[in-house]
């Protein structure tokens, strides 16, 4: 059987866990997933890093121990991860007791080798990232990370001969194309090796200064350097170097990390395991950033996101669902309330809640809730389960190859066409003129790519998957499922199953807003923002309770010229958060630019290849720097914004009438 080995970063325990923790881990939990549907073994490892001088000064600071102030923090990283939907096998701590012997363990065995030895140094030492920096390392005499000044230390310490494997390195990575990916991280990698002689590195701090460690066991004067300790985790929960679970899934491991801490994995890591006889490990995945107002998060700025707080607003399988599909792997990607709202609202109400709710509702009231027989194929049925075979091969390789949004954009494009198809298909037609036999066909073709859907969501979203399953009348074992063959199997939704009447997973949901005065500024300099303001506002108008709205003549209302465009192009405004720049076919010469205040309701995914109704004929006028020809009509419900569509597809430039 395959085998497949995910760690997490252990995350150091100076603060409670935030966004950037909460993604790390669904990522982990998610590829666990994932390749247990592909019929793999697997194990999951997470845990805690809890030596090294921050912790001391994070103790002292809350007035106890630092074995107390660890056992503290670990416990709230420990408590998060069942209410992320994360099912870990392994939760690890530096301090235990098995990882202290690995840890002493690797040390004499590379000392015994001949690649420690005993030397003085003198450097630039940052207490953030708890290492020395070279002159050549630092950004205008700051640490890079933390953009402090380091203290200069002098003192005598131990040191891994690591310059000593500089050149297995590089040509292992050029052998290897894959060992660190995405590619621009190996590169950066090269990078260094290529900037010059790789120096050893310091793997001692002497008791005198620091206490709070794994004690060397060459020498009682001294304890291990906080990366030497946490790096062996991977190795020490797996009982190296004669448990069962060693030689079972190592070194076939994938490491997931966050780009801060490429250096350590990408450099310390594969040549602690060469000089302790090891092999390196199989892949180190390596991701961006979480930025909040464009700004990495940090306690400090007051910008961090606590991920239990979104869960309680939004729900679980929202949260998930929104990191993995709004952050290209290895990218930075910006986090917000509004982003968040508008893929749910998008992707999951109006896209895949939708799907369900229609088709349930219809296979109720059609079938009595029972899905019914396929019959024939045409050709519209083929072309339908085509595309859903490439989106499910899609999704797979994509995922397996840590892209994840593409992988989720690609399982979006086979739910977008099923809610085209329902429309093109028309079951309510059919029913009205007692065609059962291709009614039957046609809700079977849907409820079966629906299943599909499911299956393939249950990574991402196992609460949701489950849910939606079940109101399919199936359950998902993934002891059985063979995900890597799903795109070839059709029938997996026996006729005769009895499913749901209806389903109302993600209704849409309104962000809300806070009001903030600001104080008043000349009238000349919002005219933009005014006009911004005031098109997204009609856009959504309704009149206030109690309000009557103006009677107007037939001659008033023949001057609208209101006509239904495709749209072919959607992107952000590049000056404002709540804009699209939208271009509409509507059967003219060349497609209309529109800019419309829908960014915090709908997602450029969403927009692009909808039917919208457009005012054709409202006067241009430049919003935030672009000129906008025309209006998109929308309606405010309860439950959000919704576009104003027709009853089923029209020729481009239709006009109301």
């Amino acid at each position: 059987m395959d085998r497949f080995y995910i760690t997490t970063p252990i995350y150091y325990v100076n603060a409670k866990p935030h966004l950037g923790h909460a993604y790390t881990t669904i990522v982990a939990d998610s590829l666990r997933r994932f390749h247990r549907l592909l019929g793999k073994d697997t194990y999951f490892l997470t845990g805690t890093d809890e030596h090294g001088d921050k912790i001391v000064q994070a103790a002292e600071k809350a007035g106890c121990s630092p074995q107390e102030f660890v056992d503290g923090v670990s416990t709230q990283f420990r408590d998060l991860w069942p209410h992320l939907g994360v099912e870990y096998d392994q939760f690890i701590r530096t301090t235990d007791a098995e990882h202290k012997k690995c840890v002493q363990d690797v040390l004499q065995k590379v000392y015994d080798s001949g690649d420690i030895y005993f030397g003085e140094y003198g450097g630039h030492y940052c207490y953030g990232c708890e290492r020395f920096y070279t002159e050549k390392e630092l950004e205008n005499g700051l640490c890079p990370q933390h953009q402090v000044k380091p203290e200069y230390i002098s003192e005598k310490n131990y040191f891994f001969r690591m310059s000593k494997y500089q050149g297995w390195l590089r040509q292992y990575i050029l052998d290897n194309p894959d060992f660190i990916r995405p590619e621009r991280y190996r590169s950066e990698v090269l990078g260094i090796l290529d900037s010059g002689a790789l120096e050893d590195l310091c793997i001692s701090r002497p008791k005198s200064r620091l206490t709070w460690g794994i004690e060397l066991p060459f020498d009682k004067d001294y304890v291990c350097y906080v990366w030497f300790d946490a790096l062996i985790n991977y190795i020490s929960a797996l009982g190296w170097p004669d448990d069962e679970k060693f030689g079972r899934f190592w070194p076939g491991v994938q490491h997931l990390v966050a780009k801060d801490i490429l250096k350590p994995h990408a450099v310390f890591w594969p040549t602690m395991l060469k000089a302790a006889g090891l092999e390196p490990y199989n892949n180190l995945n390596v991701h961006g950033y979480w930025l909040v107002r464009d700004t990495k998060m940090s306690k400090s700025l007051g910008n961090v996101v606590d991920p239990l707080s979104m869960i309680d607003k939004y729900g679980l399988s929202a949260f998930r669902y929104f990191l993995l599909r709004e952050m290209h792997f290895g990218s930075d990607a910006s986090f917000s309330e509004d982003a968040l709202v508008a893929r749910l609202n998008a992707d999951l109400a109006n896209d895949l809640g939708n799907l369900f709710s229609r088709v349930l509702s219809m296979t109720a009231k059609y079938f009595g809730g029972v899905v019914p027989a396929q019959g024939p194929l045409t050709e519209e049925d083929e072309a339908i389960r085509t595309l859903a075979e490439e989106a499910q091969r899609n999704y797979v390789r994509l995922f397996e190859r840590v892209r994840f949004s593409n992988a989720l954009e690609s399982l979006w494009e086979l739910v977008r066409a099923l809610n085209r198809y329902v429309d093109h298909a028309a079951p309510w037609t059919l029913f009205k003129q007692g065609d059962t036999e291709r009614l039957g066909t046609v809700m079977y073709v849907m409820l079966e790519c629906m299943r599909k859907v499911a299956v393939h969501l249950w990574p991402v979203m196992p609460e949701a998957s489950t849910v939606l399953l079940g109101q399919l009348g199936q359950t998902l074992d993934p002891a059985t499922v063979q995900l890597a063959d799903e795109a070839d199997r059709w029938g997996g939704l026996a006729a005769g199953t009895t499913v749901a009447s209806s389903s109302n997973l993600f209704p849409r949901v309104e962000l809300e807003k806070v009001e903030e005065s600001k104080p008043a500024k000349a009238e000349g300099k919002k005219k933009d923002k005014a006009a911004a303001s005031a098109q997204a506002a009609a856009q959504s108008a309704a009149p206030a309770a109690g309000d009557e709205p103006a009677t107007i003549e037939f001659t008033d209302f023949q001057k609208l010229d209101i006509r239904f465009g495709t749209v072919v192009v959607v992107e952000r405004h590049p000056n404002a958060d709540k804009l699209l720049r939208v271009e509409v076919d509507l059967g003219e010469a060349a497609p209309r630019q529109i800019v419309a205040g829908l960014a915090e309701y709908f997602t450029p995914d969403f927009l692009l290849g909808r039917q919208v109704a457009v005012v054709a004929n409202l006067a241009p006028r430049k919003l935030r720097g672009l000129e906008s020809q025309g209006m998109i009509l929308a309606v405010r419900t309860e439950s959000g914004m919704q576009l104003v569509a027709a009853s089923g597809p029209v020729a481009n430039g239709a006009k109301v009438s």
